[in-house]
């Protein structure tokens, strides 16, 4: 009776990961990973100045800073264990996609958690567009607004009139909401758009002053527009958020990623691996300019 061959791969088929380079547009507090907390002095209100002045001595005033703060945390992943035989009898190498996977997770969610520190609550501008399926979560019911031009020119308008500089503005969408801002533009505006594109630095393309970035997954808000952590149970009235920054109003605080193992335990046969990671990061201005998020608000 003939035998039908079979064959193992030395090579498995691995996970995909979000992009990350948005946290690069950021001031880089990486260097105080180490620490608890981080002080970021802000200037107080000028002076002022008065036009013939007639008061003489004038007034001498006190200028009072402000101290913004903000703590790092720590990202631990759930130790994993290698048996002996995984490492003999597999046609590939499992150690190795199991330690790469790992990394690539514990990134993942330490840059999520970035965005988390970013929000600011009560800072949020809502799309305009047509209605569209909500797409947050299975759990998420009804429609929601889409992600238009409109809103990035709303958001042009609110930096200008904060006076945030102009360089260095930034826009990250997740994909459904990034899909539907490429659907509003005419067709000058999407080739005048990724003619500004910018690959290696992650940016797709610019509009009215902002660089747009995508990433999968971005923020996710209440009805009430109170931050949604991704871990947190979802909801039918949740709303799909992006979010909108100058690169000197944000911080980032990155450490190394540290790997734990434990080789050739003697009680489980095997290897025993974990890794851990310090993150912070905060906006920097303690009148919150130079942020928004961009909540893609329901529609009926």
């Amino acid at each position: 009776m003939a035998l039908n061959k079979q064959v193992w791969l030395n090579t498995i088929v691995e996970n995909f990961f979000p992009d990350n380079s948005f946290a690069t547009k950021s001031i880089d507090d990486s260097v105080f990973v180490s620490n608890k907390t981080v002080h970021i002095p802000n200037a107080g209100a000028p002076s002022g100045v008065e036009i013939n002045r007639t008061q003489k001595p004038a007034s001498v005033n006190q200028r009072t800073d402000q101290d913004l703060t903000y703590d790092m945390d720590e990202l631990t992943t759930n130790p994993i264990y290698i048996p002996n035989i995984d490492t003999v009898e597999l046609s590939y190498d499992k150690r190795q996609s199991i330690l790469w996977n790992d990394r690539m997770e514990l990134q993942k969610q330490a840059h999520q958690n970035l965005l988390y520190k970013w929000f600011v609550a009560g800072k949020v501008i809502e799309t305009v567009g047509s209605a569209r399926e909500a797409h947050t979560s299975s759990t998420a019911t009804g429609n929601r607004k889409k992600m238009t031009k409109a809103t990035v020119l709303a958001l042009m308008t609110r930096f200008n009139q904060d006076d945030v500089p102009a360089e260095g503005r930034y826009i990250l969408l997740d994909a459904c909401m990034y899909a539907d801002l490429l659907d509003d533009l005419t067709g000058t505006e999407l080739s005048a758009f990724l003619a500004s594109a910018d690959a290696q630095k992650g940016i797709l393309g610019n509009l009215y002053g902002f660089s747009i970035m995508q990433r999968s997954q971005v923020l996710r808000l209440t009805s009430g527009k109170a931050l949604l952590k991704w871990s947190e149970n979802a909801a039918a009235t949740e709303l799909a958020a992006g979010l909108a920054w100058q690169e000197q109003c944000v911080s980032r605080a990155l450490g190394e990623v540290k790997m734990f193992d434990n080789m050739d335990d003697p009680t489980y046969y095997g290897d025993i691996y974990s890794f851990l990671m310090r993150v912070g990061g905060s906006k920097r201005r303690y009148d919150s300019k130079g942020v928004y998020a961009i909540a893609e608000v329901a529609a009926s």
